[in-house]
């Protein structure tokens, strides 16, 4: 049986290969400062990362919120990750919350966000990092740095704006405005937006078909699909072809073969 890490301020679950990460901090509306909800994220991406078990990654929260982002009441205070001169506070940047990028750009797996309701700030940010989003009809969007006089600081100005283009997302971040739901799909920020309670059904619907395909192609697509935006042409048909040369190697080639010809066989 597979040894799920516990996590302080999040759940983690691992079912049908699909791992799910629930931010559990309602009571602070899943900010992710003044909480342990960045270290339950780092490990949690290590985790699925070595875990074979694992093919896709869910993550939702707990409560009426996605999340807050940032604390806001340590910002008044100038306390937790937002204390001391500029060295200091730019060091617990990149010792604190700038670590969900990095470790969320090194998942290996399929990223689902199941937004439940606001994400704000960072927590705009972090559903944004995933692959694929999809909304509550609860669900809000802003990315609000700016009405507090900061900037992006986990790196929301470099996600955004390859999610939906550089002025769309120049245009959110500099006015600092509230996106709902139906607005968020037509921008292209999420894919689909359902009712409440449907989401999770809904997610894991789409979560369950993604983990019953061939886990080691699997994993080599989504390595493909962030190497492509990255890599010109004929550079990334050669690192395709290695790939696929992996892919025919792989055993699990064979039984998707094998149940492809089966299922022929019988129409």
């Amino acid at each position: 049986m597979t040894n799920v890490p516990q996590l302080t301020d999040a759940l983690l679950t691992l079912e049908n290969r699909v791992a799910t990460l629930t931010l559990n901090r309602h009571d602070l509306r899943n900010a992710l400062t003044g909480s342990a909800l960045i270290d339950d994220i780092v490990t949690t991406a290590d985790w699925v990362n070595h875990c074979e078990d694992v093919s896709v990654l869910v993550i939702t929260g707990a409560g009426s919120a996605f999340s807050a982002g940032g604390n806001v009441r340590d910002m008044a205070e100038r306390g937790g990750d937002f204390a001391g001169d500029v060295a200091e506070c730019a060091e617990r940047y990149r010792k604190g919350i700038q670590r969900i990028p990095l470790a969320l750009q090194g998942v290996e797996v399929p990223i689902i966000a199941a937004v439940n309701g606001p994400a704000i700030g960072a927590g705009f940010d972090l559903a944004n990092m995933a692959d694929i989003r999809i909304a509550s009809e609860k669900a809000k969007f802003g990315e609000t740095f700016l009405n507090l006089g900061i900037i992006p600081g986990d790196g929301g100005a470099w996600f955004m704006q390859r999610l939906i283009g550089y002025q769309r997302a120049f245009e959110l971040t500099l006015s600092g405005r509230i996106v709902e739901a139906s607005e968020a799909k037509e921008l292209g920020i999420v894919m689909e937006v359902v009712p409440a309670d449907e989401l999770l059904p809904n997610t894991m619907k789409l979560a369950t078909r993604i983990a019953a395909q061939p886990p080691k192609a699997t994993r080599l697509t989504k390595r493909l699909m962030k190497m492509a935006q990255r890599m010109e042409l004929k550079d990334f048909l050669d690192v395709c072809a290695v790939f696929q040369g992996m892919c025919h190697n792989e055993p699990e080639h064979l039984e998707a073969v094998n149940r492809m010809l089966e299922s022929m066989a019988k129409k």
